[in-house]
């Protein structure tokens, strides 16, 4: 029985990330970051939304485990947390590249 619940929690988990890739700015942010870590201000800029619209997508998908942050100097930058994840990399693999929009970020974005 122990098994039988073990795995209702993983089936659990990944329903819970799923849920955040069913919003399209959530979506993109992971296809972005999939590319390089990020700022703030980088994804605000690619996004085209607010400073605060993208502060609550960022907070939803690292309360679910999906981005981790680090702080520099005033800036606080995201990268992919998908290691113990692997369902998602197989999602993020789909995704179109966000090579070319992360391309044209200037180099002093967030400095």
């Amino acid at each position: 029985m122990k098994g039988a619940k073990s795995k209702l929690t993983n089936v659990d988990e990944m329903l819970e990330s799923l849920k955040l890739l069913s919003d399209k700015s959530r979506l993109t942010i992971l296809a972005l970051l999939k590319e390089k870590e990020m700022c703030v201000c980088d994804i605000v800029d690619l996004l085209e939304t607010t400073q605060s619209n993208v502060s609550q997508h960022l907070k939803k998908l690292k309360t679910g485990g999906l981005i981790n942050e680090t702080k520099r100097k005033q800036w606080v930058y995201y990268s992919l947390n998908l290691d113990d994840k692997p369902y998602l990399n197989e999602i993020l693999a789909q995704l179109p590249s966000m090579k070319e929009r992360t391309n044209t970020l200037s180099s002093q974005s967030c400095d």
